[in-house]
């Protein structure tokens, strides 16, 4: 049976513009298994993956699980789990890791604050400390969430791990299973789609570097998905990949069209057209759909420098 991914990959259908939108995320350490909504569906206490869904409710936080890549039989519950907390905003990112022996205590976050880019809750609550090591690369490999995260991710994982990448971990869900393997990397929040080893590889290296990879780039998740599109389509426009130096300014219109200004560090800005298309002919948008779809595809129309006249009216 053809599996979503496979499908995806031979339709050609675009990457641009689907990341999974998050101003900061939340990663809390849960080895064993994972059903299809890991937070309530794992070996994390149920009770607590409700409250923790309802505490990120419209904050900009998203919360995920991860775990180490390997086997996976049940290890029991750990004694003490690695937390990591990541805000995306170009200008403003940053990276934090904690551990803990009480998943409990992720409940006293100002998550309002987290997604807001306030990391002192963070340290005040679990002693979260900048993070000093390599930046992380999250491969989905929920099989239950959808197949082809398990059959694509998990191989990804393993392979970056035997080739000596650090900070590789496996996740619970980041959006758009035909585009499996997906791997978000942090702490710049960039998610890419179909990933392979070699470009994980050279866009952690990029992270080292302060440089974006634009290759499969789905976007920044600090965006949602008209301005993901947009600042990929500035980037390769201006020949800019220095992370950090574009921001989308302001986004103007609705589905399906909209004007997205994406601003330059150095003060210049962009106008850039963006229309909202269908994906055809309908395919699966995941491998347990019932019926065929259409996604959504943000397609560039038009980026255009603006002048500073342009800019002073």
């Amino acid at each position: 049976m053809s599996r979503c991914a496979t499908v995806s990959r031979s339709l050609d259908e675009p990457v641009s513009g689907t990341a999974a939108t998050a101003t900061t995320w939340l990663l809390l350490e849960q080895p064993g298994p994972w059903g299809a909504k890991a937070l309530t569906s794992s070996h994390l206490e149920p009770a607590l993956g409700r409250a923790l869904e309802a505490a990120a409710d419209k904050t900009g936080v998203r919360i995920a699980l991860i775990r180490r890549p390997g086997r996976h039989a049940d290890p029991g519950t750990p004694p003490v789990r690695q937390v990591y907390a990541a805000h995306t905003v170009p200008g403003r990112v940053w990276l934090h890791g904690a551990t803990t022996r009480d998943p409990q205590r992720l409940l006293d976050l100002d998550f309002a604050g987290l997604g807001a880019g306030d990391h002192r809750s963070f340290g005040a609550v679990l002693g979260g400390r900048p993070h000093e090591g390599d930046p992380l690369a999250l491969v989905c490999t929920n099989g239950k969430r959808d197949r082809c995260c398990a059959l694509l991710g998990r191989p990804l994982a393993t392979e970056l791990v035997a080739s000596g990448v650090h900070g590789v971990w496996e996740v619970t869900h980041l959006g758009g299973h035909r585009f499996a393997p997906t791997v978000l990397v942090l702490p710049y929040g960039y998610a890419y789609g179909r990933a392979e080893a070699h470009t994980v590889k050279e866009a952690l290296h990029g992270v080292q570097e302060g440089r974006v990879v634009v290759e499969g780039c789905r976007g920044c998740s600090a965006w949602e998905r008209p301005g993901q599109a947009a600042e990929l389509a500035v980037r390769s426009a201006a020949d800019e990949y220095r992370a950090g130096v574009l921001s989308v300014v302001r986004t103007d219109g609705a589905a399906p069209r909209w004007e997205v200004t994406v601003g330059h560090a150095d003060g210049r800005r962009w106008r850039v057209t963006v229309a909202q298309g269908a994906s055809l002919p309908p395919r699966p948008e995941s491998c347990g759909a019932a019926v065929l779809g259409a996604p959504a595809r943000m397609d560039v129309v038009e980026v255009r420098e603006l002048r500073p006249t342009a800019l002073a009216g």
